[in-house]
């Protein structure tokens, strides 16, 4: 049995469709107690997926999910990603439930800007996974094809794209990919003590997103660039201080490191990343 936290999420939710697919039986953990259906409170479990609700922020929430598992898929959502417990309160919980392997899903942010205090709650949680005994790997993708979804209602309602530093060029990665990559080291073995950083094939800047999401939907999508102070504005309705200069620090003025496409996404999955242009086709309808 493989328990998934952020069930609900971009990563989790493709995540729990692979496993359950391969056969395995899946622990599917989010807030709620399962993601909503089109016409009812919630959606049907797929052949091998139990849901659970629990805050895996939480070490004595997340137990009864862990009963029973072998792995245990770890992503830093928001609940993680606040200060509370210790994380190793939560890897002595998996450790006492019998886990044995355990993915966590960083950032490569934690790596190439270590003092950065917008960070400081993944490198904890890094160490912790580390120092537990278990088996793990670690998974440090770089920016999220989708966070394009922050652009949906504009471009549905106005056909625009609103973002900062339209023309420096991040290489993206597709949130379907950190979930193959993500199944293979809870499946496979040979990932063991692996710290994979993930991106996309190619560096693409917002101002190229958004001429993307033009061609898909074939119709004229405007690009407007924000300055710095108002995107700070808008990311400060919903992120931290911290997270907030940290996140536009990396989006205008990237280090080498954070530019690099890295090829471990092929390495482990043999074939290529996924370009931004595969996200926009699954998610079109976002944006229509």
């Amino acid at each position: 049995m493989i328990t998934v936290t952020g069930a609900t999420g971009n990563i989790g939710r493709t995540l729990v469709e692979l496993l359950a697919g391969a056969g395995e039986e899946v622990v599917a953990v989010s807030r709620q107690a399962a993601p909503a259906a089109p016409t009812g409170p919630a959606a049907p479990a797929a052949p091998g997926v139990r849901w659970a609700r629990a805050d895996a922020g939480s070490a004595e929430s997340l137990r009864p999910a862990l009963d029973g598992a072998r792995a245990l898929f770890l992503v830093l959502g928001g609940e993680l990603n606040s200060r509370g417990e210790h994380p190793a309160a939560l890897l002595d919980v998996a450790k006492a439930a019998g886990v044995e392997r355990v993915v966590l899903v960083s950032s490569l942010a934690g790596a190439t800007r270590p003092e950065a205090v917008s960070h400081a709650r993944l490198r904890e949680f890094e160490a912790a996974v580390r120092e537990s005994g278990r088996e793990f790997t670690v998974l440090r993708p770089g920016g999220f094809a989708s966070n394009a979804f922050a652009w949906a209602e504009s471009v549905r309602t106005r056909r625009t794209v609103l973002a900062p530093f339209g023309d420096v060029a991040l290489p993206v990665v597709d949130p379907a990919d950190i979930a193959a990559v993500a199944a293979a080291a809870l499946t496979e073995d040979g990932h063991a003590g692996r710290t994979y950083e993930l991106t996309g094939p190619e560096t693409i800047s917002p101002r190229r997103q958004a001429a993307v999401l033009a061609e898909a939907l074939g119709e004229e999508v405007a690009f407007v660039e924000l300055s710095r102070a108002d995107a700070h504005t808008h990311l400060a309705g919903f992120m931290p201080e911290e997270v907030v200069t940290g996140t536009l620090d990396i989006l205008g003025v990237p280090l080498p490191a954070e530019l690099r496409i890295s090829p471990d996404t092929e390495r482990v999955l043999g074939r290529p990343a996924a370009p931004f242009a595969d996200w926009v086709a699954r998610n079109l309808p976002a944006f229509r």
